[in-house]
Formats: structure tokens, sequence, C-alpha cells
């Protein structure tokens, strides 16, 4: 998730940049996504982080989000959460679970 934030980020300011996503910002995305229901009522910023970082991750190995698609949906956004959360919510449309 850093070297693909870090991307969109340095394609809106047009240099470099590298940054880490913090977990309040991937917490934050997810419910915006509206997919903070689907998981456990009991769970840390953290482990909704994780379980963020874990769908986008899915949906990259199995081929239903790319590397460049992933870059453009963030920078469309001027917003950090936003554009995570557009992210969010095209992996979750368009990944199948077994």
């Amino acid at each position: 998730m850093n070297f693909v934030f870090s991307l969109a980020l340095s394609n809106r300011k047009k240099a470099p940049v590298g940054t880490k996503v913090k977990g309040a910002l991937l917490a934050e995305a997810l419910r915006r996504a509206g997919l903070r229901e689907c998981l456990p009522s009991r769970m840390s910023r953290h482990e909704l982080a994780d379980a963020a970082e874990a769908l986008i991750v899915y949906a990259w190995l199995n081929n239903f989000l790319s590397l460049n698609e992933s870059v453009v949906l963030i920078g469309k956004h001027s917003d950090p959460a936003e554009g995570l959360s557009r992210l969010l919510v095209a992996a979750k449309e368009r990944a199948t679970f077994p």
C-alpha cells in the first residue's frame, strides 16, 4: 500500500513522494467504503487497516485490480481517505470469494 500510495501522490504533485499510509487513514477509508459493517464489531483501528490492506492485496493478486488502476483511483481525489475508499469499493465489487 505504501508504494501505491506514494506513486499516486507523486503523480499528483509531479514530484517524487515517499510516504506511509497510516492505519487511521485506511480505517477511515474502510468506513467510507461502507465495508466496516462487514467486519466484527470489536476490531481496533489497526485491525481495520489490516483488513483494508488484505482486501486490496487480494484484488491485486487475483487480477481484479491492476497497480496502475489503483494509482489512478487513489490519485483522482485530493482527499486521501476518499481515494483509498474508492479503491476499496472497486476491490470489493470485482473480487470473488471462494
